[in-house]
């Protein structure tokens, strides 16, 4: 089979698509065919094998896992030994490993059943993104009727909180570039700030998503209610060894009593895939694929996405 993999940390100069053999699944496993895989900044993080503090999971001098690829959509072909949730030519979508290639391992537990009338990118663009947005707004607590301001709304993970954050009953500003203003209001954003003139505004919100991961603590103090929630959804710019993890570290040490500050620690599970297919089923929540590359040109997706202004979801597509 096809694969992207990478021998060495790197950006996306590293990557290659090369032969592989196909792999068995275990006890316990399924083997997908993959119809599409989404693409987004936690692959580019594993590629460069940054922060360099995840070295201690990932490898130390060289990656342990070679071939890339997080999200995955397509159909089963083959299950391990006690594997009963799935069968083969069930269409199935969630996490997997290696999922840059034309078949992929993943485990039941980080998969569901595919949601009714969505495409194979549609349903590859959803897992990590749609969970991480699902999981920050839980984390932050019902949002019906509160205000929410979403920075970096119109990456992958932005669009789908906006959708959700909006389906829950929250009024939404989004904080994006010039460029993705009329992006996130065709995906129901209420107010829009472009940081570039205004940085985060001068409102008071009740929950902010901080999904870029740059801003000081002090400047998100600024513009969050007295008791309001700050859910820290990944980190960069912070320097090589935490990427920005750092003020997740620091942020709730000082300040206000009250105002809260939370790390999201996201998941790919059944469970929330399920929460997830509900809304995707119901069409309160698009996925925004907004790029597709083959397989062929996933190092060209790779350094798209490593550039950092994305706009929605970007998903490599693998061929019948």
């Amino acid at each position: 089979m096809k694969a992207a993999m990478h021998d060495v940390y790197g950006d996306a100069s590293v990557v290659t698509i090369r032969d592989a053999a196909v792999p068995e699944p275990a006890a316990g496993e399924v083997l997908i065919r993959v119809r599409a895989a989404g693409l987004d900044r936690g692959v580019w993080h594993l590629l460069t094998g940054t922060p360099l503090m995840a070295r201690l999971a990932l490898g130390l001098r060289t990656p342990r896992q070679k071939m890339l690829g997080l999200d995955v959509a397509g159909v089963v072909e083959r299950v391990g030994a006690g594997v009963t949730e799935f069968a083969p030519g069930d269409r199935v979508f969630g996490g997997g490993t290696g999922t840059f290639a034309e078949f992929a391992i993943a485990k039941p537990k980080a998969l569901a059943p595919m949601p009714a009338g969505l495409s194979f990118e549609q349903a590859a663009a959803s897992p990590v993104s749609g969970l991480t947005a699902l999981q920050a707004l839980t984390k932050a607590g019902p949002v019906a009727g509160k205000s929410v301001l979403i920075i970096g709304a119109g990456s992958g993970v932005g669009s789908f909180a906006i959708q959700l954050a909006k389906a829950q009953g929250a009024i939404v500003t989004a904080v994006v570039s010039p460029g993705k203003i009329d992006f996130v209001k065709r995906l129901g954003a209420d107010h829009v700030i472009d940081y570039t003139v205004d940085d985060l505004g001068d409102g008071s919100h009740d929950v902010i998503l901080d999904i870029a991961g740059i801003r000081p603590i002090d400047e998100l103090r600024g513009v969050l209610a007295p008791r309001g929630t700050v859910v820290f959804v990944g980190g960069e710019g912070g320097g090589p060894m935490l990427n920005g993890m750092q003020r997740q570290i620091g942020a709730g040490l000082f300040g206000p009593r009250g105002q809260k500050f939370v790390t999201l620690m996201g998941t790919t599970n059944t469970a929330d895939l399920l929460t997830l297919t509900q809304y995707l089923e119901a069409g309160t929540v698009i996925p925004a694929v907004e790029q597709r590359y083959p397989l062929e040109q996933a190092a060209d997706a790779i350094r798209y996405i490593g550039q950092g202004h994305a706009t929605g979801k970007t998903v490599i597509t693998v061929s019948e």
